[in-house]
C-alpha cells in the first residue's frame, strides 16, 4: 500500500521562534490525532537541526528544501547529502519549480541531486510540472514525461523504492488557481502509467504521488479523494497551523 503523505514546504518564511512554535504545535496535534498521512515539514536550512530535535520523528519528519549535486568541496552555500544524512535527515525536496526557474536547475542537475539523495539514504520528494503556456498548448503530458524520465533514467532502479513524486502545475503555485480534482487525477494517473511502462508495475504501484498546486483547507478533501493522489506538497497553507491540520486530516 502506498504511503499517504502531506508535506509542508515553508520556503523562505518564518522567523526562528515562529518556525519552532509551528513545528512543535504540529507535532503535538499529530501525536494526539494520529492521522493517516505521514506529516513532513520543510523549513529553511538554518532551522533543520533545531527542528529535528524539537519534533518526534514518529509523528513529524523534517525535510531539506534542497541538496547539492556534489559530494563535497568548494561549493559555497550548498549542503551535501552526507551533511544532511549526518544530522539524521530522511527527506529532501528536489526539482521544485521555483529552483528550476530562479536557480536555473536543469533536468541534468536534478538527476545528479537525486543520485546524491539516494546515495545518502535520503528520500527525495521529486517535483515535476508544466507551466501555464505548456498546459494551454496541450503539452503538459509531454513536459511531465520528459522531466520524469530525464531525471530518473540515469538512476539505479532499486533506489526508486525511496522515490516520492510531487506533481506541481506551475501555473497553480502561489496563484490561488488549482487544477480541478479531475485534471489532477488525470495527470497523476498518467505519471503512474509512465512509471509502469519504464520501471515496472511494482514501482508504479508503490510510489506515492503528491499534488502540489495551491492545496488548501477548502479543496483538500476533493483532491485527496482521487485514486492516484496520495497526498500533497503544500506551500502557503502549511504556514497556517489551523489550515495545515485540516489538510492533513483530509488525507485518508
Amino acid at each position: 500500500m502506498r504511503d499517504k503523505i502531506v508535506a509542508g514546504n515553508w520556503k523562505m518564511n518564518l522567523n526562528f521562534e515562529d518556525a519552532i512554535q509551528l513545528g512543535t504545535n504540529l507535532n503535538a496535534w499529530v501525536a494526539d490525532n494520529q492521522p493517516d498521512a505521514q506529516v513532513i515539514i520543510s523549513p529553511s536550512s538554518i532551522y533543520l537541526q533545531v527542528l529535528l530535535e524539537a519534533v518526534d520523528e514518529q509523528y513529524v519528519k523534517v525535510a531539506s528544501q534542497d541538496i547539492s549535486a556534489h559530494d563535497k568541496g568548494a561549493y559555497t552555500g550548498d549542503i551535501s547529502g552526507e551533511q544532511l544524512d549526518s544530522i539524521g535527515l530522511d527527506f529532501v525536496i528536489i526539482g521544485h519549480s521555483e529552483r528550476r526557474e530562479y536557480q536555473g536547475e536543469t533536468d541534468a542537475i536534478i538527476a545528479e541531486k537525486l543520485k546524491q539523495a539516494f546515495k545518502n539514504q535520503i528520500n527525495p520528494i521529486f517535483c515535476i510540472g508544466e507551466k501555464l503556456e505548456e498546459r494551454e498548448a496541450d503539452q503538459h503530458f509531454e513536459v511531465v514525461k520528459s522531466q520524469l524520465l530525464n531525471a530518473l533514467k540515469s538512476q539505479n532502479t532499486e533506489d526508486l523504492s525511496r522515490l516520492i513524486i510531487a506533481y506541481e502545475p506551475v501555473w497553480a503555485i502561489g496563484t490561488g488557481k488549482t487544477a480541478s480534482p479531475e485534471q489532477a487525477q488525470e495527470i497523476h494517473a498518467y505519471i503512474r502509467k509512465v512509471l509502469n511502462d519504464e520501471f515496472g508495475v511494482e514501482i508504479a504501484n508503490e510510489t506515492s504521488i503528491l499534488y502540489g498546486g495551491s492545496v488548501n483547507a477548502q479543496n483538500a478533501n476533493d483532491i485527496f479523494s482521487q485514486p492516484d493522489i496520495d497526498g500533497g506538497l503544500v506551500g502557503g497553507a502549511s504556514l497556517k497551523y489551523e489550515d495545515f491540520i485540516q489538510i492533513i486530516a483530509a488525507c485518508k
